[in-house]
Order: C-alpha cells, then structure tokens, then sequence
C-alpha cells in the first residue's frame, strides 16, 4: 500500500478532504468529491506538497526565497513588493527540476492517458496551496492556473510555474496581511482531464449576498470558468430554493465575450456570437441538476459550500470540476444577521442615484472617488479613498485593503474580489454595468460619492447619514440604548490580536477571559524562542511580548485580562525562524510536547523565563496589575508544582493581586481538581480539548468529527465535578470553548451548575451578556415559583 506521505504523486481516488496538508484544499476537495456517487467529476492526479518541498529544498531555493522576503521592507510599497516577487518566481521556473519528480509527474500523466483511453490527452492544471480553502481564510484565485495543456513536457512545465504562482504579488501580500509564515504554505498542482467547457461558472449552497441558506445561487458565462472568477464578464445568476426545488430569480445579462480553448493547446479570448450573447448559459434543468448536486456536496461537507462546474459542449453533460467550504457567512454569518437588524437604514428618497450594482459585500461608506483602469497604477491609490475600476481580481488586492469602498462595472456575487471583500469587510458593489450605468463612465477621481453596498446602490456625495439609524421625533416612542442587567456570572472576552483591543474594549465584557500567547509569536517575533537566545537577543522575546500584552491589558484597565502562556505544538514552533534545530518530529503533536511539559523541561525552561520575564515587566515597569496567566496543558500535579515555583522563582508568586489559573482540558485535571486546587486560583475550562479527550475523538478529524459534541454528558458531568471541586476549595471556573457562543442551552446548563465566568468571542459578547441575564432570571424565578422545568439529566458519577 502507497504511504501517500511519503508519495510525490496521488490519484483523485486515493484523497479525501483529511489530506488537505499533504495536496492542499483544491486537490484533497476534487478526491473528496471523486468518492461521492451520482457527482461526476474530472479524473486526474495531484502532486504533493511533499513533492514541492523536495522541489525546493533539492534545488537549494529555500534561502534564497528567505533571504528575498525579508528584505521586503514595506509590503504596502507596491514596486518593492513586485521586485522582489518577480525575482523568486524567475528563480523558481529556471530552476532544473530534479529527474525522478519530473519522472513521477510525467509517468502519471502518461497513466491518465491509459486510463482515459487518449493519447496525450488535453489536462487542466490547478493550483492547490496546503493553507488555502479553509473555513476562516479564503486563498482562492491566488496561484495560477493553466487550461488546455497536452503533452508530458508542457505538462512538468506547468506543475513548475504553479510553484512560481505561490509568490505572485497578490499571494504574497495577502499571506503576509493574514498573518502566515510563508514557510508553511506549499503547493500542489492538480492535474485533471479538461472539460470543454459551453459554459461554466461557480456555485455556492448560500445566498452570499444575504447569507440565506435556504437557497442555492449558480452564476455562469459561455466559455472557459476563468473570466468569471477574474470579474471580465457579468454573469448569469440562477437563484434556487432548496426546499421547493424551484428556480426563485433569474438575471441574465449580456455576456459578450467567451475564453475557448485551442485545438492545439492554450486558450484564447472571442466574441460570444450575438445571437446568444443574452440568451442563457444554462436551462431551467441543467440549474435544477446542479442545485441537486449543491444539496447533496453540502449535506456531505456539513457547511455552506463554494462550487464550480463545466458543462461540456460536445456531450452537453454537466461536471463538477470544485468544491471548497464557503469562507465567510460559514464565520461570520450569526455576526452579520445581527447587525443586519439592528440597522435600521432610513428612506434615502432625497438622495440622488448615480448607478446600481450587485450588492457583493454589505456595508455603507462614503469617500473620495479614485478611478484605477490598470493594477499598474496602484501606488496612487491612496487610504480611504473609493476603488472604481473595471472589474476586481486578486491583483487589485493591496489597494482594496486600503479602500473605504470598492465599485466595478463587470463581476458577479461570486467573482473573486467579491469573496475576499467580504473577508476583509469592505462596502463592494460589482457588475454596475449591468444593473445600471458603468461606474466607470458615471463615476470619476475626485467626485464624493456614497456606497450602499446593502442594497448594491451609489448615491451623489456624502449622505452616509440617511444609511443611520432614523433620529426619534416628537412624539415617538423610541427604543432605550441598550441596556445590559447586571450578571453574578460574568460574560469575559476572547481575544488574541493586539491591536483589536482598542476597538473592542468598549463591549460590556468583563475582561479578557483568554489571551492567547501564540498570537504574538506568529505576529510580532517570528523567530523561536531558543533560537534568539542562541542569537543572543533573548531580550526581543520580553520586549515584543510585553509590547503585544500591554496593549490588550491598558486597553482594558481595570477589568482583568488572563494571558495564556505559549501552547504551540511541535510542529507550530518548528514553523518559526530556527525552530527545525529545537523541535521533534512528533507523529500525534496534539498530545505531545506542548504546554506545562515544555516550562520545566531543560531544554525549554530558559525560553519560558523569557515569558515570565515579560509578565513582569507588564506589571511592574508598566504598572498593569490587571494582568493575570494562565497555564495551559497541565497533564500531572506534578507538573503544576513545579511550573508555579519556576513562576515563584521568576518574581511572579501568586497573590491578592496576582492570579494564576490553569486550563481544564484534560480528564486528569478534573478527576484530581482537589490536587490542583492547592497551586492556582481557578480553572478554565477547554472545552475543546476537553471534550477530545474525555470522547477519545480527534477534533481535527473530520473523519469522526460528528461525534465531537460538547454537550455529551460526560462532558457535562465532568464540568459539574470540576465547579464543585474547585468551588470547595475556594477557586473559581471559567470557560472559554466555542461551545457557550454556538449553544444557548449549555450556557444556562453552566449556569445552572455555578460557573463563575464564561468568556466568548468578541461578537458574542453582547448576546451571551444578554443570555446569562435570562438564564440567571429564569433560575431565580423557577427557585420563586418552584415550577420551572426540570432538568431530567443526572450529573452524578
């Protein structure tokens, strides 16, 4: 049996959706699929990203690569940004691939043939990063692609420049604003037989532009699916509901150019003959197929998922040629429904309408027009001011980061550009040429303009005050400001990024329940602890913590902030600067050398000092009293002991102002809370971890991630025991899971079991502020009454 970790190449049938580090999402989603009955989809193979690192690594490019991003000092320069990825991807194409990876790809091709029953058969060659499609960050679009490619050579010349397309500018910029380490990105190509595509287009199993999940929205163009994921043609838009099967809306829109692919290899852009150019990609049969095929990838999947099929112009049948889970209402959909209907916009008849679009990315703004026709042109965009061009596509991304406001003329809902503006939150409105004037030849540098990108409407000037709330009258009854009751339970906050602490100081939470460590190494250090000490700057370490924390804990003064120390697995740190010299390849890294067991080891033990020294220095030089940690993975009472007097020794001895908590998240810290009780001051709880280990499922599994449930009653029981334990020994409980913001009714269980605090994520706060009032309401008044509903469920164990 092939070890495929050990494989350069696997075949669609040997992948499943678990294999996302070994070939990416793109490649690991297309064997997902492969296995699924009734979905046809496109045999082929993919190369892995342990082929890409031998690539690297045999042809001596890692350093080079290094050496050339970190001497980027600006990643806002565009010029210099563009310099140094040119650079890379020339060293890469003309780098010699070894002669047994070229082999691997070139005999796998040669199979597909076989297989087929072709001879040099036409392939589509996608590229796949192991960090992109999944759930919290969207990398799609940002590595290249090669349709309509023939022969064994041309076909190892494409899988070389997908590894170049791994440091476009785009990708480049936008791994660097989400925060990942370059090193940890590898890249698969997948190579799969080419649909000669009459149409095509991308499919998404929610409404994006409302996050009505009761529908299936499917865009398509004649042609190749290229155009409309890079915005060069307005689409078709089919709007299907799932429970009727009915087609519900339909847009069809003048699509006047197609790209085809050539007889002979490549592709290349025509004329969509005017006789069809309006006329519908698709029939009302074909949308209700592949609505059907949405249903049923989504109900595998079990999220919203992002799609995209081909229908073949010589057989007329429809293919499924992707399937990744949709990146931002599967986040962020609970947020936006809220703040959805707290906005309450006011009728903006006074207000002149310049044009209407597709409302791609909800919002409102007002600024500056700046008309860009060509990403050359960048440079000049400048901060706040309104993107209007003709399309978006990735390249245009370091100045959408800057935008107030993006409008185009061309692109649908689901180009691109569109889906990473709702990542990033920015008011878009795309495809105004066919909604209603070009924005390009209404809209000019310099004009003020408002964005309505909730209803896809541009206004004349500055009227951002008709999208407010309507003022009360006279006369009118107006609702209070909203109003929190006072909790026994507090309501804490989760937060990791520094630099979000201002804005999110103003929530009603109580403090900050969990501060994550890790944030800081991966943000601000970059380099291993152990490394810099080598280096002999162990002074960089106290110095940027103690920049990072204090932020978070003067943000928040008085109220309490609970910092988490380091709890990086191997392979996490191994990932920083110098980590491969300090760090064990572990097979299970989940449960290895990670937590309390690093703090006392020799070999760690100087590095965790540098920890503690920067708590101190928060503290003492800094003056914040309101900072407290807390100590993750403790497996042993032993282990608690002596992590507390290395602590002790450290300067940081536990006091009336200074506590010191421990994570619960291991079956052992329950079962011997009264151990542990005698060296912290409270527990809180990982409901994550906890839950993993009491079940014995790997929550990282997908495999068995059905049975992952906090709410099973072993889980119950053990938080009971624990609130009781620690409760007598005079400690406190917290938790600070996912399970409190998703399950309403395992908060009122916590409370019902006198938890002291529960800590959620920022855009929970306000919610779980106002479920615990009702749940601590709805105690005392079944206490009152004696006729409350009963919980039936026995915690005794």
């Amino acid at each position: 049996m092939k070890q495929k970790e050990k494989a350069n190449v696997l075949w669609f049938d040997e992948l499943h959706r678990a294999d996302v580090n070994l070939v990416g999402g793109k490649s690991s989603s297309l064997g997902e699929l492969t296995s699924l009955a009734d979905i046809p989809v496109p045999y082929g193979f993919a190369t892995t990203a342990r082929a890409y690192r031998y690539f690297m690594q045999a042809t001596g490019l890692n350093d080079k690569v290094d050496s050339l991003l970190e001497g980027i000092n600006d990643y806002e320069n565009s010029a210099e940004l563009h310099k140094a990825c040119a650079k890379i991807r020339e060293l890469i194409t003309t780098a010699s691939m070894p002669a047994d990876l070229a082999d691997n790809i070139g005999q796998s091709y040669q199979q597909l043939a076989e297989k087929m029953g072709q001879t040099d058969p036409f392939v589509a060659i996608r590229s796949s990063a192991t960090a992109e499609d999944l759930p919290d960050a969207s990398f799609a679009g940002q590595q290249d692609s090669y349709l309509n490619v023939r022969g064994q050579a041309d076909v190892i010349q494409k899988v070389q420049q997908c590894y170049a397309s791994l440091f476009t500018d785009r990708a480049t910029y936008y791994r660097h604003k989400q925060n990942f380490p370059h090193e940890k990105v590898a890249l698969s190509a997948a190579v799969q037989m080419m649909v000669f595509s009459k149409s095509s287009g991308i499919m998404f199993s929610v409404n994006v532009a409302t996050g009505d999940d009761t529908k299936v929205i499917i865009d398509g163009i004649w042609g190749l699916g290229e155009y409309i994921v890079q915005g060069t043609v307005t689409p078709d838009d089919f709007l299907v509901d799932k429970a009727t099967m009915k087609i519900v809306s339909k847009t069809i829109n003048n699509k006047d150019v197609e790209l085809v692919r050539l007889p002979d290899g490549g592709v290349k852009e025509q004329k969509v003959p005017a006789e069809i150019a309006e006329k519908p990609v698709l029939t009302d049969e074909q949308v209700l197929e592949l609505a059907g095929y949405a249903k049923k990838i989504e109900d595998h999947y079990g999220c919203y998922m992002d799609m995209e099929f081909a229908l073949d112009k010589n057989t007329n049948k429809l293919w499924m040629v992707q399937a990744r889970p949709e990146t931002v209402w599967s986040q962020k959909k609970k947020k936006q429904a809220t703040a959805q209907k707290e906005e309450q916009m006011a009728d903006p008849a006074n207000a002149k309408v310049i044009t209407r679009g597709l409302p791609a990315s909800p919002g409102v703004a007002a600024g500056k027009v700046h008309v860009i026709d060509d990403p050359s042109n960048i440079g000049e965009f400048k901060q706040g001011e309104i993107l209007v061009t003709l399309m978006t596509s990735p390249d245009w991304v370091p100045a959408m980061k800057k935008a107030a406001a993006i409008v185009t003329n061309n692109g649908g809902m689901t180009c691109h550009a569109a889906i990473v503006s709702r990542e990033m939150q920015i008011p878009c409105i795309v495809g105004t040429k066919s909604r209603g004037a070009a924005a390009t030849d209404v809209l000019h540098t310099g004009d003020t303009i408002t964005v309505d990108a909730k209803n896809g409407v541009v206004y004349q000037g500055d009227v951002k005050s008709l999208m407010a709330p309507k003022a009360a009258t006279e006369g009118t009854v107006t609702a209070a400001a909203e109003y929190f009751a006072p909790t026994a339970t507090g309501v804490m906050m989760n937060l990791g990024n520094p630099d979000l602490a201002e804005k999110y100081a103003s929530l009603p939470a109580d403090g900050i329940g969990l501060m994550r460590e890790e944030f800081l190494w991966t943000t601000y250090i970059h380099e291993h602890p152990l490394y810099l000490i080598e280096q002999g700057h162990p002074e960089r370490v106290v110095d940027m913590l103690a920049e990072g924390i204090s932020k978070v804990a003067r943000a928040m003064a008085p109220r309490p902030v609970i910092l988490r120390f380091s709890d990086f697995k191997s392979s996490e740190y191994r990932n920083l600067k110098g980590g491969e010299k300090y760090e064990p390849h572990e097979p299970a890294d989940l449960l290895g050398w990670r937590g309390a067991s690093r703090y006392y080891d020799p070999k760690y033990v100087a590095a965790f000092k540098l920890e503690l020294a920067a708590v101190k220095k928060v503290r003492d030089e800094f003056g914040l009293k309101n900072l407290n940690v807390m100590i993750p993975f403790v497996r042993t009472v032993a282990e608690a002991q002596k992590v507390t007097e290395i602590m002790a020794a450290g300067g940081l001895q536990r006091n009336a102002d200074f506590k010191v908590y421990m994570m619960a998240e291991i079956p052992s810290n329950i079962i011997l809370a009264d151990k542990f009780n005698q060296f912290i001051d409270g527990y809180s709880i990982g409901s994550n971890d906890l839950t993993m280990l009491l079940l014995g499922c790997d929550r990282n599994n997908d495999t068995v991630s059905a049975l992952f449930d906090e709410r099973n009653l072993a889980v119950k029981r053990a938080i009971r025991h624990l609130i009781k334990t620690a409760h007598q020994g005079g400690k406190t409980v917290s938790i600070c899971g996912q399970a409190p913001s998703e399950f309403p009714d395992f908060t009122e269980f916590l409370i019902q079991s006198g938890i002291d605090y529960v800590s959620v994520n920022p855009d929970m706060v306000k919610a779980t502020k106002h479920n615990v009032a009702h749940f601590e309401q709805r105690l005392l008044l079944d206490k009152a009454t004696g006729k409350g509903k009963q919980d039936l469920e026995d915690y005794t164990w």
